[in-house]
């Protein structure tokens, strides 16, 4: 799904509702700072990279995934959250899970009107000390300014103004939107609205699951 349209949420609500074991590159690469990783590990690898502030190569972002083994055989299955982001990493990520003798069951795609995407972005407001999230109209801080779980301030991201928004749903709509043709050929994408409530999203995900056949 575009940026905006809550993949973070949605992951960690279907994770709590499936058993499902998340593996989120966001959190992986959280994780890789202030580590220490093995020589010749994924993780050392992308420490390096983060540490020149490069963006970490797909073939390490793969092997970060290939290294969580135990997650990827969970009793309740893995979800990915943040990649494949590309054609090519889609391919890449078949290859991975063919050689573990692993598939997926399903993709799935929220959807929300550009707009609606720079009207959410354009009101959020971060935390830079506890990475709480809140919204000018939707989620507002008891106090204006202040965050309600560390007292520290809060700050717009610079990407979130609308014009910024705009660029960046551009090289989504350009890099990413392909992956879900991809998928779509495989019969595999699941799509579903994202400017309902959480609680309505997420029963709307499991009941296409379920359309699908899958145990939820």
């Amino acid at each position: 799904g575009p940026p905006g349209v809550g993949k973070g949420t949605r992951a960690e609500f279907l994770s709590r509702a499936l058993g499902a074991c998340p593996l989120s590159t966001v959190d992986v690469f959280r994780a890789a700072h202030g580590k220490t990783a093995a020589p010749g590990a994924a993780m050392a690898a992308a420490q390096a990279c983060m540490t020149h502030g490069d963006l970490v190569p797909d073939q390490i972002v793969l092997d970060l995934i290939g290294e969580r083994g135990r997650c990827l055989r969970c009793s309740g299955g893995f979800m990915l959250d943040g990649f494949p982001r590309t054609v090519a990493q889609a391919q890449a990520l078949d290859a991975l899970l063919a050689k573990e003798r692993l598939r997926l069951d399903a993709v799935i795609n929220y959807e929300l009107p550009t707009e609606e995407v720079v009207a959410r972005l354009g009101g959020r407001l971060v935390c830079p000390a506890c990475k709480a999230v809140f919204h000018v109209k939707t989620c507002a801080p008891r106090v204006a300014g202040i965050c309600d779980q560390c007292g520290g301030p809060l700050t717009q991201r610079a990407d979130d103004h609308p014009e910024a928004v705009r660029v960046r749903l551009e090289a989504y709509h350009t890099a990413t939107e392909p992956v879900a043709d991809y998928y779509r050929a495989q019969g595999l994408l699941v799509s579903i609205a994202a400017n309902d409530t959480p609680g309505d999203i997420l029963a709307h995900t499991l009941d296409a699951l379920v359309a699908r056949g899958l145990p939820v």
